[in-house]
């Protein structure tokens, strides 16, 4: 069986241990080096690399997605795209995630994993339609979590929802790293046994469970698995290319990697490596392997951010009462997936209450908005009290939200008319704006002494 490999040193690899601060510059040079290796993809884009592009490395996210098809002729790039959400942290009118699709394809984009962090799929069927309509490949995300009511059989269903939908392939996203070895291969033989697509499965390295996973999943039937060139891999990141390409091949399973070119992508990254650490842009921490989250079924982020929080309020003391809280939390809100961006309400909600001494007494605006039916559909049952307390006599929105939302690109690009020079300017300040309008504004000065330093040239 041939297992197919996705490399993430450019996306998640680089989210997950340096928070998506490498420039273009730094991996330009080995770019076409990647399209000899055989892997299957190259995530590059999507998640959090958008975002960080404009705010911190002042890069067109756009620009930067051509530069790298410029060089990667052969393998398929891949993105990550949050549905309804694009890359941005609120729901986008169907016209605006018709137009980021379009462009990312016209841009470069080949493969699109697109997720909702609710496993509500009417929140993902606009973006599969609209890159199924371009002809690129649509992969469908089941995110992963445990719960008393996420089994089996909610997880074929699923998978068979996402067929019915028209996507290429399905991945298992699991974003907190806490997918033992024996749920995935019981997982990947479910969705293998009712789906007639391929199953990738997407874990990390946190827990340290991530290899043996792996390979257990493959044992089942897994088409593919995402990992990281080993100077990257490890820690919040995924497991290393290299280490999974060996033990594959030595247990009689094709990969299509050549070992010589993977040691020349490596060689490239390490001093990279070295340069992150020496910087203090890659913490020991994130190197490490933390099993708390086998314990408290708390993902490795979310931990640390919860830790952060309770720090900025002298109330570190405090961290075993609010582990504690959390899946109390996360039960009263219907058991959702703790991922972005459920896992930071979730962590906040249960530090709020443990802090404030009476559960619910504040709620923060993204859970009122959760409670009222914004983000989807809740996973189970949301605690009736809760809902009453926060809502009163207001009814929960059983429609999808993005129903209720006008359209907005032409609008907004009008808006822009001196401001945007093109459609992808548009897109990226309806996702972002005050920070794309600030990135705007430093282009044109950019461009300006560029203009001036030429005339005093000539």
């Amino acid at each position: 069986m041939k297992v197919k490999f996705t490399e993430t040193v450019l996306r998640d690899a680089n989210q997950s241990l340096i928070a998506t601060r490498m420039p273009f510059s730094d991996f330009e040079g080995i770019l076409e080096t990647f399209d000899k290796a055989g892997y299957y993809s190259l995530e590059c884009w999507g998640g959090a690399t958008f975002d960080s592009c404009l705010r911190y490395l002042n890069e067109d996210p756009w620009e930067r997605l051509r530069k790298i098809k410029s060089k990667v002729k052969k393998t398929p790039l891949q993105m990550l795209l949050r549905g309804q959400n694009i890359l941005g942290y609120k729901h986008y009118p169907d016209d605006v995630v018709r137009k980021f699709v379009a462009h990312s394809i016209d841009n470069g984009m080949d493969i699109f994993r697109i997720f909702d962090a609710l496993n509500d799929f009417r929140n993902i069927e606009v973006a599969i339609d609209e890159v199924l309509k371009r002809k690129a490949h649509a992969q469908g995300c089941i995110c992963y979590t445990t719960s008393p009511i996420h089994n089996l059989e909610k997880y074929s269903k699923m998978g068979k929802q996402l067929e019915d939908l028209g996507v290429n392939s399905i991945c298992i996203k699991d974003m907190a790293g806490i997918m033992g070895p024996q749920e995935a291969y019981d997982l990947v033989k479910t969705l293998k046994e009712s789906v007639k697509i391929p199953v990738f499965l997407h874990t990390h390295s946190t827990t340290g469970l991530g290899p043996i996973t792996y390979f257990k999943a493959i044992e089942a039937g897994c088409d593919g698995i995402d990992c990281a060139i080993s100077s990257f891999a490890g820690g919040t990141s995924q497991p290393a290319t290299e280490t999974l390409n060996y033990a594959l091949k030595q247990s009689g399973h094709e990969t299509g990697l050549d070992e010589k070119v993977l040691k020349e992508i490596n060689d490239f990254f390490k001093p990279l490596k070295a340069k992150y650490v020496s910087s203090g842009q890659m913490d020991a921490f994130v190197m490490g392997t933390e099993t708390d989250a086998l314990v408290y079924q708390v993902p490795g982020g979310m931990l640390s951010n919860l830790i952060a929080q309770l720090k900025s309020q002298n109330a570190i003391d405090r961290l075993d009462e609010v582990l504690a809280e959390t899946p109390k939390v996360r039960k009263d809100l219907g058991y959702p997936p703790l991922v972005t961006p459920m896992s930071q309400m979730v962590g906040v909600q249960a530090a709020t209450n443990v802090l404030v001494g009476e559960r619910y007494k504040n709620v923060s605006k993204e859970v009122k908005s959760y409670l009222k039916g914004e983000y989807g559909q809740a996973p189970g049952e949301i605690d009736a009290e809760l809902i009453k307390k926060v809502l009163g006599d207001e009814k929960p929105l059983t429609i999808r939200y993005a129903d209720t939302l006008k359209p907005e690109f032409d609008k907004v690009k009008n808006e822009l008319k001196n401001i945007a020079k093109n459609d992808e300017d548009v897109l990226s300040y309806i996702l972002f704006p005050q920070v794309a309008e600030k990135f705007f504004k430093e282009r044109e000065e950019a461009s300006a002494v560029k203009v001036s330093y030429s005339i005093i040239k000539k």
